[in-house]
């Protein structure tokens, strides 16, 4: 028998993690909020997806405390809502761009990468590592930029 089946492991935090957010809706959802979207119909655009999937996935985010609403109206408008990535939102992105690191290595883009995720004193590429050491000097989200790369591609 693999050691493997020794253990009862659905407590392990990898799976948590997929549980949240595994599938590809809610992952693009969050991918489209780091890119600076936060109105229903705005991601509704951008994902192409039915709008029930969308809400289903917008309220599963916000109920596990990924992101949260807040209300806007534009003038002569009903209020609705945008939906903010909170600080676990934020600290899940890091993961996202280990799984696009993880993509350009394996199956890199014709034109390069879409975008680009930088350190902006140096302009030199952050990346997503493993360490071992107490002493690496980690980035944050605010220690980054992400801009369009080579291989993004202007609509219309």
């Amino acid at each position: 028998m693999h050691p493997r089946f020794q253990y009862d492991l659905d407590d392990c935090a990898i799976l948590g993690a997929i549980e949240t957010v595994g599938d590809g809706w809610t992952l693009k959802i969050l991918r489209e909020a780091v890119y600076g979207l936060r109105r229903f119909d705005d991601f509704a655009r951008a994902l192409g997806c039915g709008r029930g999937v969308l809400s289903d996935r917008l309220k599963k985010l916000t109920a596990a405390g990924l992101m949260e609403r807040q209300a806007y109206a534009e003038p002569g408008q009903r209020p609705r809502a945008e939906y903010h990535l909170t600080d676990m939102g934020w600290d899940a992105v890091p993961a996202l761009l280990a799984l696009g690191q993880w993509r350009e290595r394996w199956a890199p883009q014709a034109g390069g990468p879409a975008i680009r995720v930088t350190e902006p004193n140096s302009g030199r590429p952050a990346r997503v590592v493993l360490t071992a050491d107490p002493k690496a000097a980690a980035l944050s989200m605010e220690d980054v930029r992400i801009s369009l790369g080579p291989g993004a591609r202007r609509i219309g």
